[in-house]
């Protein structure tokens, strides 16, 4: 998949489908670096999109990095996130 067709579906996802959270490194690293759900959910809305692995793409914005991995056409797995 490529960086467009992955933004599309996460938008898609976004809207209609679930966020997981990586448990528990996720969530542990959300946690040691005090970010929200609602932070991770602001950088997938609007960060830039990069492959990062076969199925992993890495979200970006100035201040935070969310890495992505797609599960099914309505499942998207925050894997990690960092400053």
């Amino acid at each position: 998949m490529n960086a467009a067709d992955a933004k599309k579906l996460l938008k898609r996802i976004l809207e209609f489908g679930e966020v997981t959270y990586s448990q528990p490194h996720a969530v542990d690293r959300m946690k040691e670096r005090t970010l929200s759900m609602v932070d991770c959910e602001n950088v997938l809305r609007g960060g830039k999109i990069e492959p990062d692995g076969v199925n992993r793409f890495k979200v970006s914005t100035n201040k935070l990095t969310v890495v992505i991995e797609f599960i099914s056409d309505d499942e998207v797995l925050v894997v990690t996130v960092w400053r």
